[in-house]
């Protein structure tokens, strides 16, 4: 056969078709997604550039389009000398030193607990889900009225312990960020359990029992085995997390707005400040970008230490 197909000349030979079955079906595909694309290149590329433009302008809100006036670097030179800015930087180091390392290791220790040790597994799956699936914002007003300065049940419990002057939680400027960052740490905690526990479900048991017949401990399986088999899931949530932890603001703009005196003030609220109460874009836009740049610089940070792991 392939000699017949040989001997016949080029010129009497079928022409190849364009339009095959395969690549009909390829452009039917594309067809179906063209929508989404486009909309995605409207909504987050031409978004993306016109803050990039306005980061290097002076925009009024409410003047409109033809009141932009391009300023160069002043906006980023204006950004590295305002103090409320430096202030936000600070607490979102902060906000994420006590919302990423410390959930995940408590996560991490309860859901190794639940799946090795409790009876009703399902149930309490639900119970630490619940949080992560309610509103933030209710159960923001909930902790808000626990941390009440004189009312609060949890002041009233202190003091019955003895304590006279018990913090004052989220009116004082000493705890503001840090009873933001237990609300927004309990809040997220189901889901972190959530996930270790699916990780949890992939290690085999003959590990563990081989690690017994050898002597292993409780403590030398968990550092061992628990937690080396665990490091891609605990990868993922370190980074969705960091993420996270610079993305905060509902919590913050609901309870303290920022304050008092800026110590819960973080760089998206003070972008929602610049752009939604100062009409200021440009200043908001230059301040966005720095963000974006700070997300950056970690996930890639992150990834590069992952890969040489």
């Amino acid at each position: 056969m392939e000699s017949i197909k040989q001997s016949v000349p080029k010129s009497q030979r079928e022409p190849r078709k364009f339009w095959t079955p395969q690549k009909k079906e390829a452009l039917t595909g594309w067809l179906f997604l063209a929508p989404e694309i486009i909309g995605m290149l409207f909504l987050n590329v031409f978004a993306l550039g016109f803050s990039l433009y306005l980061s290097f302008s002076d925009w009024d809100l409410l003047s409109g389009v033809e009141g932009i006036k391009f300023t160069g670097l002043d906006n980023y030179i204006q950004m590295f000398q305002d103090p409320t800015i430096i202030q936000a930087l600070k607490n979102n180091v902060i906000y994420m030193i006590l919302t990423v390392p410390i959930p995940i290791a408590i996560a991490l220790v309860l859901a190794t607990l639940i799946h090795n040790s409790v009876f009703f597994k399902d149930y309490f799956k639900v119970a630490f889900f619940i949080p992560y699936i309610s509103s933030i914002i209710a159960i923001a007003a909930v902790w808000s009225a626990l941390f009440h300065p004189s009312l609060g049940p949890i002041n009233q419990f202190l003091m019955d312990l003895g304590l006279s002057n018990p913090p004052k939680w989220l009116v004082d400027p000493k705890t503001s960020l840090l009873s933001i960052a237990i609300i927004s740490s309990w809040a997220a905690l189901g889901y972190t359990i959530i996930i270790y526990m699916a990780g949890l479900t992939n290690i085999s048991n003959e590990i563990y029992e081989a690690a017994e017949i050898d002597g292993a401990g409780v403590m030398k399986k968990f550092f061992s085995i628990t937690v080396p088999m665990l490091r891609p899931t605990t990868f993922f949530l370190l980074i969705t997390m960091l993420i996270g932890s610079f993305k905060v603001f509902d919590v913050i703009a609901f309870l303290t707005e920022g304050g008092p005196n800026n110590s819960s003030t973080v760089l998206v609220f003070r972008i929602y400040e610049e752009g939604f109460k100062y009409y200021n874009m440009g200043y908001a836009s230059a301040i966005s970008w720095l963000l974006f740049a700070i997300i950056g610089l970690i996930t890639a940070v992150t990834w590069k230490f992952r890969n040489e792991e």
